[in-house]
């Protein structure tokens, strides 16, 4: 490549946490890069694929802040790609998923810059399954909706028409406004009863799970100490945990006996 042409810019989605579930093509562009930029809730363990002599930058949110201003982010991209080089944004589950990754090809197109989006595992489908959590299911639920929670407090999001026109509802980046979200859907109708379920640090192996009810999961998040990155989901598949929780099986870890004390004194259900 030479100096005077342009480099490409690769959106990559790192899937939820597992390194494994990174696509090949996600990979091979690891790989190939000269520099990379990645979120902070990206797992380490995928850098190992770039090069020694790579670029690498953390550029994530943090604690709800963030390493480096958008506007910065996207001038580094173009930066980077205008003196040539083959640029990786590494992003969290897909890229296009609460990942502002529409931004970024927006700012990238705008600068004539050449870019390829290359999907990744979305934390909203995989994380419910590593809890055993099918977000359809032909006997419970035909439909899903995914939201973010970091809206919930302002009122822009429709609680009361996702309820009702989704039968699960998958909440990321909602453990903060979890008490308000619970009283938004119970001031819209929603049964107190209705499942729910905390998936923390999803697919990777300090996964932890509570499962609850509308009524009583905020009150098992503060006793239970569960911290970001945590995905809410609310439905009755999160009632078929218990049966499916392959990954806890498979990891050795028996969790029962502690939920199952959960749920007695929160009047949750336990998994």
């Amino acid at each position: 490549m030479t100096a005077t042409s342009i480099g490409k810019v690769y959106l990559i989605g790192a899937g939820p946490g597992d390194p494994e579930l990174i696509t090949l093509k996600g990979k091979r562009c690891l790989e190939a890069a000269d520099v990379v930029l990645y979120d902070e809730l990206v797992n380490r363990e995928l850098l190992d694929f770039v090069s020694a002599n790579a670029e690498i930058v953390c550029v994530g949110k943090i604690a709800g802040g963030c390493a480096g201003d958008q506007r910065a982010i996207e001038a580094m991209l173009i930066g980077r790609a205008r003196e040539g080089k083959c640029v990786v944004r590494l992003k969290g589950g897909d890229p296009f998923v609460f990942g502002r990754g529409g931004e970024e090809a927006q700012a990238l197109s705008a600068a004539g810059i050449p870019f390829e989006i290359v999907p990744g595992v979305s934390l909203a489908i995989a994380v419910p399954a590593y809890a055993g959590i099918p977000v359809t299911h032909r006997s419970h639920a035909s439909s899903v909706a995914c939201v973010t929670g970091h809206k919930a407090v302002g009122g822009e999001v429709k609680w009361g028409e996702l309820a009702r026109a989704a039968d699960t509802l998958v909440i990321l980046m909602g453990l903060q406004t979890l008490s308000v979200i619970m009283n938004r859907l119970l001031v819209e109708g929603c049964s107190p009863d209705r499942p729910v379920a905390l998936i923390e640090s999803g697919t990777l192996p300090q996964q932890k799970i509570a499962v609850g009810t509308i009524a009583t999961i905020a009150a098992m998040a503060q006793q239970r100490e569960f911290c970001s990155p945590t995905l809410i989901v609310v439905g009755e598949v999160v009632n078929l945990a218990r049966e499916l929780a392959w990954f806890e099986r498979m990891s050795g870890v028996d969790m029962t006996t502690r939920r199952n004390h959960d749920a007695e004194s929160l009047g949750g259900v336990s998994v």
